[in-house]
């Protein structure tokens, strides 16, 4: 296979500039370890900051080098999760949603390379200022939690201006080799990929949900609060999550301030819906949904998409005609 070296492959020693998002209900430790053997960077989810957790899916992972993610805001309240972490001496440690510069140190002297993932550009540049070794810019095309304010189109070239040289990740919406080279021809040294990973053969996703994933469509997509909201999951409110509309969100979106009134007895009807009633249960997905027609094993996913990219990228010189 044709190899695309970048900033990101040589600081993580790794063959292909793509890593796994670490998704807290997908990103387990074999999902992960599967990611790392094709070529990328696996990152276990860690829930909310959850030790037990992180032991757990490391311990999955086996031998194999994988990261860790973190919710900061969470990691904030459980600070111990990060010595779990640390103590398997993962070569990456990927923190989101907060403010990085208390886990700064902890972390590199660790060994660990220091990923922050960012949705704003003011984020970009104070990350940079903290000593990020790492930036992924994430637009709000992405599935599961993101900013608002930004998509990846506008943001991820904003973000390679502003922090140098930095390898930038580009997230959001990204699910084939043509995302890939778009976000190369951005500036990105690599990217981040969650909901291609989530339809996974590896991933910890249930059957029945991966198949409701792949059946559903961008335009089917929304930023909501009400599944935050109806589990007592305390996101801030300025971290919506992107899931696949259904008739609970239908009915919810518009009348948030009522579903938190309300929240205790709804959340019991929630609850007591089956785990595969998707009319009412959550599903993550983002934009990039639509490119997302198979569960496929982690690997066929990279080489799949590694080959697409060099295919795009040749096609793109191709175009290239210059005057005499």
């Amino acid at each position: 296979m044709v190899a695309i070296e970048t900033a990101l492959t040589r600081l993580l020693g790794i063959a292909h500039p793509i890593l796994l998002a670490p998704m807290g209900s997908a990103a387990g430790g074999k999902l992960a370890a599967a990611v790392t053997n094709a070529g990328g960077l696996g990152l276990i989810g860690s829930g909310y900051a959850d030790a037990a957790t992180i032991k757990k899916e490391l311990a999955a992972a086996g031998n194999t080098r994988v990261g860790v993610g973190f919710i900061t805001w969470a990691l904030d309240k459980n600070p111990e999760a990060l010595d779990a972490a640390l103590a398997a001496q993962p070569p990456a440690v990927m923190i989101s949603f907060g403010e990085p510069r208390p886990y700064v140190r902890p972390i590199k002297d660790a060994g660990a390379k220091l990923i922050c993932q960012v949705q704003t550009l003011a984020e970009a540049v104070a990350a940079a200022a903290a000593g990020a070794d790492i930036i992924v810019a994430q637009g709000r095309d992405a599935g599961g939690h993101s900013g608002t304010t930004r998509g990846s189109m506008g943001l991820v070239p904003a973000v390679v201006n502003a922090v140098g040289t930095i390898p930038v990740v580009a997230a959001g919406g990204i699910a084939d080799g043509r995302g890939f080279a778009a976000a190369l021809a951005l500036g990105a040294a690599g990217v981040l990929m969650g909901t291609r990973f989530a339809a996974s053969a590896e991933s910890l996703w249930a059957e029945a949900m991966k198949q409701h994933l792949i059946a559903a469509g961008g335009d089917e997509t929304e930023q909501t609060r009400v599944f935050d909201i109806v589990r007592n999951a305390p996101w801030p409110t300025k971290y919506p999550g992107r899931a696949v509309r259904n008739a609970f969100s239908a009915r919810w979106h518009p009348s948030e301030d009522r579903l938190r009134d309300n929240r205790a007895e709804v959340e019991t009807e929630y609850l007591a819906t089956p785990a595969d009633d998707f009319s009412t249960r959550v599903v993550w997905a983002g934009e990039g949904v639509d490119l997302i027609r198979d569960v496929k094993t982690a690997e066929e996913i990279v080489n799949l998409t590694v080959a697409e990219a060099v295919s795009e990228l040749d096609r793109c010189s191709a175009l290239v005609r210059r005057s005499s």
